[in-house]
């Protein structure tokens, strides 16, 4: 199978990661979760690095890997967001809501317009692009703390860090998305 390339085998691996990252949430094994994530995320280095030095890259890896790559922030999310699994900093409910509904709309508006409209391509923004490390760092850093078992200050900087981005994100694909419904006559 040439979709199966080796990019593409890193892609699944991450995505088999993300169970298993549940459970050791769940059960306490926060350094092992830790190291999960940052393994998760050299996969994502390593499979667009693999595809583009070795010409691998393919319609599949181009559905998974920010499939992958959103399936493990949401969840990540979710898990730092839960009560009762003893960390010392948790994110705030409404963060996690509103990280997730700004995907989910992402997703929605680009169905909708390339079902009334046409096919577009939507090239990620730099304030998405942005948004997406800050992410990962408000995930890495709260879980490194989490791992410490220590409360700390920096994890709320971030939390209010990812608020600005995910708003500014929003507020920029709004302006694009209104240009190009106006560019193609607002079928």
């Amino acid at each position: 199978m040439r979709s199966l390339t080796a990019a593409n085998q890193l892609t699944i691996l991450r995505m088999l990661m993300i169970p298993a990252f549940v459970i050791l949430m769940i059960y306490d094994y926060h350094g092992w979760a830790l190291a999960l994530f940052v393994s998760a995320g050299l996969t994502d280095m390593l499979d667009g690095l693999i595809a583009r030095r070795t010409g691998q890259k393919t319609t599949l890896g181009a559905w998974l890997d920010p499939m992958a790559d959103k399936l493990l922030l949401v969840t990540t999310f979710v898990m730092l967001t839960l009560p009762g699994l003893g960390q010392a900093n948790r994110l705030p409910i409404w963060l996690t809501v509103l990280v997730i509904s700004r995907d989910v709309a992402i997703v929605l508006t680009v169905a909708v317009i390339n079902l009334a409209i046409g096919k577009r391509t939507f090239r990620p923004s730099i304030f998405g692009k942005t948004a997406t490390v800050v992410y990962i760092l408000t995930c890495g850093v709260t879980l490194l703390f989490n791992y410490l078992r220590q409360p700390s200050p920096v994890v709320d900087v971030l939390v209010y860090a990812s608020l600005v981005i995910t708003l500014v994100s929003a507020a920029h694909y709004i302006v694009l998305t209104s240009r190009l419904l106006s560019e193609s006559g607002g079928h």
